[in-house]
């Protein structure tokens, strides 16, 4: 049976706690083809980071599967880098030598001179060389996080697992990031799986938007195609009758089939 590049497959997640057994997703299907830029999105508590953390291979699924390439993931491995919305920058260690950290494990066989070329080389694609010899507490917050990307990157990364990468930061340098991410996906060709809050991000910045409904035992409500042609300027796609459309999808969904259930609650 041939499997798509990334399958996840009727995943299912249960915690014991003193009340019980509480399931945050249940009977979760997801088919990602290699190069594809999907998003989840959903109201806070829906099992998004969840679903992320079991595909990163730091929660193991209480029942199905995740598969890379036909291959199960069970543990943590570099074939699968997360960017969170903490940068996670070592203080002490230069621009330079954190991203170094990441080529270091990942390229082992190479000549120090090599692990160097390639660290710069990706501190180049997010626009950071020019601060390769600073330290993290000289930089902005976009900075850093321009940092943290090019640190996942350096790993070549079969898949690349964004948890609200640009959540904590100002609207100019989200949109300046969001921009970064866009060309660096086309030019490197990564399968990414990204949660976000942001409607319009993820339409500006997806090929799919998968979307999930309330938890607890929460699931796929809807799974929505974007076929906004590349490379996607902000301004002018979001003029275009296909993004309009994409976003009123997403919002009817989030809005009117699964409103806030905090909103419900008040």
């Amino acid at each position: 049976m041939a499997h798509s590049y990334l399958s996840i497959e009727d995943v299912e997640v249960s915690f014991q706690t003193k009340g019980g057994t509480f399931t945050a997703i249940r009977n979760i299907d997801l088919k990602v083809d290699k190069g594809q830029f999907v998003s989840l999105i959903g109201h806070s508590g829906c099992g998004k980071s969840t679903l992320l953390n079991v595909v990163a291979g730091l929660v193991r699924p209480t029942r199905g599967a995740v598969l890379l390439e036909g291959e199960v993931i069970d543990k943590p491995g570099p074939d699968r880098a997360v960017i969170f919305q903490d940068h996670s920058l070592l203080p002490w260690l230069s621009v330079l030598e954190n991203v170094r950290l990441a080529v270091d494990k990942t390229m082992p066989g190479a000549s120090s001179a090599e692990r160097r070329e390639w660290a710069m080389h990706n501190l180049e694609l997010v626009h950071m060389a020019q601060a390769a010899s600073k330290r993290p507490a000289e930089l902005s917050g976009g900075m850093k996080q321009r940092v943290g990307i090019a640190r996942a990157i350096a790993m070549k990364p079969r898949v690349l697992l964004m948890d609200e990468p640009f959540g904590a930061l100002d609207a100019l340098t989200r949109a300046s990031l969001q921009t970064a991410v866009m060309a660096i996906q086309e030019q490197l060709n990564n399968t990414v799986l990204m949660i976000t809050h942001d409607v319009d991000e993820a339409v500006l910045l997806s090929d799919r938007v998968v979307m999930m409904t309330n938890g607890p035992a929460a699931t796929i409500g809807d799974d929505l195609g974007v076929s906004l042609a590349r490379p996607r300027n902000a301004i002018e796609t979001g003029n275009l009758p296909e993004y309009r459309r994409a976003r009123s999808a997403v919002l009817h969904f989030l809005h009117e089939r699964y409103s806030n259930p905090l909103d419900a609650a008040a």
